[in-house]
């Protein structure tokens, strides 16, 4: 059962600004990374289901963050059908993010009060989306669309909040272009956590990153 309630969740992931997302199939490993991140400021973590027996993981990493880093919030990413969804909800996952927009997912997920963010790519699936009770889309893959269309979107429709995923940086240049075109937060997995720091376990150096990225997304944002 998830420990945090779907409100909490999309107001951590308005104040920090950014939800790091990655994958391991090292549990110890996976553990380092989501400390490192967890010291660097973040507060909210999407594990991606990918590979076989992906949940497994996901299960001891959240009886971790439940013993020793008791603010993180953790959720699941590329969920792709409601029985996945039940499966990690009932492992504790706090908010479920899907690359598409499935309705079949929503009605899991709202069932149990438990924020999805579905990936859309027009305002006809954001609507739908917000519809089915969507708090926060997420614009995938960002880089496709970039931030003329969370700009543009939010002309008619200032309430929607978005997330873009894919096509963002721990940069000023690209996080200065997606906040002011008024997205709600970033989800950022490989430019964040990269494949030099896992293979040379350098969790100091994410640790600082994650720092220097939530300070340059509270600038930004002032």
């Amino acid at each position: 059962m998830a420990r945090f309630k779907r409100i909490e969740v999309f107001r951590i992931m308005e104040e920090t600004g950014m939800v790091p997302l990655f994958y391991h199939n090292d549990v110890e490993i996976a553990k380092k990374v989501l400390l490192a991140c967890y010291r660097g400021g973040a507060r909210v973590l999407e594990f991606t289901n990918r590979g076989d027996y992906a949940h497994e993981i996901f299960r001891e990493l959240n009886k971790y963050a439940e013993d020793s880093l008791p603010e993180m919030i953790l959720g699941v990413g590329s969920v792709t059908d409601a029985g996945t969804a039940a499966m990690y909800m009932q492992l504790g996952a706090n908010f479920i993010v899907t690359p598409v927009l499935r309705e079949d997912i929503a009605i899991a997920c709202n069932r149990k009060k438990i924020l999805w963010s579905p990936g859309c790519g027009s305002l006809t699936e954001i609507t739908r989306a917000e519809e089915l009770g969507c708090e926060l889309v997420k614009l995938f893959p960002g880089g496709t669309y970039g931030p003329g269309f969370v700009s543009g979107i939010k002309g008619p429709q200032p309430w929607t909040s978005v997330m873009p995923t894919g096509g963002v940086s721990p940069t000023e240049e690209n996080l200065t272009g997606w906040f002011n075109a008024g997205v709600t937060c970033v989800g950022m997995g490989s430019k964040l956590i990269s494949k030099d720091v896992l293979k040379n376990e350098d969790y100091e150096g994410l640790e600082t990153k994650v720092k220097e990225c939530l300070a340059l997304i509270r600038k930004i944002r002032s």
